[in-house]
């Protein structure tokens, strides 16, 4: 077998000049390296490495990814938590809340307040019987982490400063018992009145009434039956002799003690409660209390400021107002003479007593009518204790005092004080005979001249006779008893006349 013939391609092989040239000119399948390579056969950079720097890129992107993400889920988070917080009554985040019981809702402090002050005694949400109501520590906790997470949502500092007002954190809140349903409104009313809860044969209240009164036998237009009245509070028949009843000393106005309890009720005096004036929220809203100070809103701040602080209720104050009244010499007399208790129900009123008729019961209204009257006074006294603060106690009184017409406007109203006492008229001086007694010259009577029948003018003040003449002895009236020589600026002696006190000064 012949061998294979080889052909030589050695003019196909390229030299090495022949190579250089054919690697400019002919282009080649290699990619070229990035821009960002250093140039050199020597790469330091390699594509483990543009792997490595490009996963740390993406791993970079990634974080500030995540991290807007995070912190659009945290504001998401928060508006959702706040949503789910909110109070059922005033529609914003829970301000110190309170879990009402069985029912588990909960609301603001102060808004429950608020609404068992209004007449609630059921839960605001659901309506349900509540038997207690105590303050959610658990729920404050999750509030405080929301805050601190999302400022923002906090109520504004006015709001908290005003249930602060009402509601003090951590109190217990007493809700009252369920009140009956008021009955049901009589579209067609009768023409006779209606009989007293006494008159009714077995009634619960253990007293038969002796005059009473059946169903349909006493007609409206003749007025109020006999041993009868209305009651003050509900306007209900009343019979006068019963237990139950109570009337006011000051509006003569009686009460059955049946209707609504605590409010159908002539009180004793120091026991009573004013009506509307349960404590200082009830003061913030009362126009009343502005009108005593005469709307000067610096100074009831001032006063509601400092019952906040020494934690003084409208009770209390008016309690110290019906001691100091009944320590006066008059007593409560002032007040009826101003007519402060007239026709301040809508029922009649009985006979007035006698003046000086001890005044023991008292209704809720005329104890308010006591409060407001009192009230001014009664902060004026407690000033003087020096409890206040001394940028108040400081500022300079109102030369126009409490008739000054400026107290409305805030800029004066903060800078000048206007809680000055009123002055008392001055009391009566000596009578001329204990004037003579004490010393003291008598009056100067003037002669009548017999030409003309009418007294000579009055002597000038400065020819009186001197308090140290003898009074006793007195000269004849045409005799000029001395001269006293006065010396004058030039050392000149002038001789001054002095009269007695029976003298005339014509004659003189």
């Amino acid at each position: 077998m012949d061998e294979p013939q080889y052909t030589t391609l050695n003019h196909l092989i390229p030299t090495t000049e022949d190579s250089a040239v054919a690697r400019v000119q002919q282009p080649t399948l290699k990619r070229r390296a990035s821009a960002s390579f250093p140039d050199g056969s020597d790469d330091t950079v390699s594509r483990k490495r543009m792997k490595e720097e490009h996963e740390d890129s993406v791993v970079v992107e990634t974080h500030a990814t995540g991290e807007n993400t995070s912190s659009a889920n945290e504001s998401s988070l928060a508006d959702q938590l706040a949503q789910e917080l909110q109070c059922g009554c005033c529609s914003e985040l829970v301000y110190r809340p309170v879990l009402f019981r069985p029912c588990e809702h909960f609301f603001c402090g102060s808004c429950c307040v608020l609404w068992i002050r209004n007449g609630g005694s059921t839960c605001p949400h659901c309506r349900a019987d509540a038997a207690s109501v105590t303050p959610f520590r658990a729920m404050q906790s999750v509030i405080d982490v929301l805050l601190r997470a999302a400022p923002h949502k906090a109520r504004t500092e006015r709001e908290r400063q005003q249930a602060d007002e009402v509601y003090r954190a951590g109190a217990l809140i007493r809700i009252p018992s369920p009140r009956e349903l008021s009955p049901e409104p009589d579209m067609n009313p009768s023409e006779f009145v209606r009989p007293c809860p006494n008159c009714l044969l077995g009634n619960p209240y253990g007293w038969q009434c002796p005059q009473p009164i059946a169903e349909n036998t006493w007609p409206l237009e003749d007025g109020t039956p006999p041993g009868h009245a209305l009651c003050g509070n509900c306007e209900t028949l009343l019979a006068l002799p019963s237990p139950l009843t109570t009337k006011c000393d000051f509006c003569q106005v009686s009460f059955c003690g049946i209707g609504v309890q605590g409010r159908c009720v002539a009180s004793p005096l120091m026991s009573q409660h004013p009506h509307g004036l349960s404590d200082v929220g009830d003061l913030i809203q009362s126009s009343a209390v502005y009108e005593c100070f005469n709307s000067n809103t610096v100074e009831v701040d001032i006063m509601l400021d400092y019952l906040t602080a020494q934690q003084i209720t409208p009770r209390h104050v008016y309690r110290d107002i019906v001691t100091h009244i009944q320590s006066q010499p008059r007593a409560f007399l002032p007040l009826i003479e101003q007519e402060l208790f007239v026709d301040i129900h809508p029922v009649p009123a009985g006979p007035e007593p006698d003046a000086e008729t001890p005044r023991n019961r008292i209704c809720r209204i005329c104890a308010s009518e006591v409060f407001l009257y009192g009230l001014r006074d009664w902060f004026l006294r407690e000033r003087q204790k020096g409890f206040l603060e001394e940028s108040v106690l400081s500022r300079k009184d109102c030369v126009d005092g409490t008739g000054c017409t400026k107290q409305q406007d805030l800029v004066h109203a903060r800078e000048f004080n206007h809680m000055i006492p009123i002055p008392e008229p001055a009391a009566a001086g000596p009578s001329a005979t204990q004037e003579q007694q004490l010393g003291a010259p008598p009056a100067y009577i003037a002669p009548i001249d017999p030409m003309t029948d009418a007294p000579p003018p009055p002597p000038p003040v400065s020819d009186f006779p001197s308090p140290l003449s003898d009074l006793d002895t007195p000269e004849p009236a045409d005799e000029i008893i001395s001269a006293v020589p006065i010396t004058a600026s030039d050392n000149a002696a002038v001789d001054v006349p002095i009269l007695d006190g029976n003298a005339r000064p014509n004659e003189a």
